[in-house]
């Protein structure tokens, strides 16, 4: 039996995100505008989905006067991620026991 996958964490941007700070204790928006090879406007339109979903906080600060935006996993979002990966085993049999 299948599982619906949450819509939210099919956009490869999300799951992106998702993934490097699932790996990580926190990533600046910069760090996440490298690794996902994105535009500025659409990880800030990416993350903001992901918050309202309380799957990731945001942490707006300053470094040296300029603005420093921190992103961290929270435990609803690794949940999800968690799930969503599950899920996708099943879609693609890794969850057999051949063993």
């Amino acid at each position: 039996m299948f599982n619906e996958l949450d819509p939210l964490l099919n956009s490869p941007v999300r799951l992106a995100i998702m993934s490097i700070l699932l790996t990580v204790k926190h990533a600046h928006f910069n760090d996440l505008l490298k690794e996902t090879q994105t535009t500025q406007g659409n990880l800030s339109h990416q993350l903001k989905k992901l918050h309202e979903a309380q799957y990731i906080y945001i942490e707006k600060t300053y470094k040296n006067n300029y603005p420093l935006t921190i992103i961290s996993l929270s435990e609803k979002g690794k949940i999800a991620f968690e799930t969503y990966v599950e899920n996708i085993k099943k879609y693609l049999h890794l969850n057999e026991n051949n063993t």
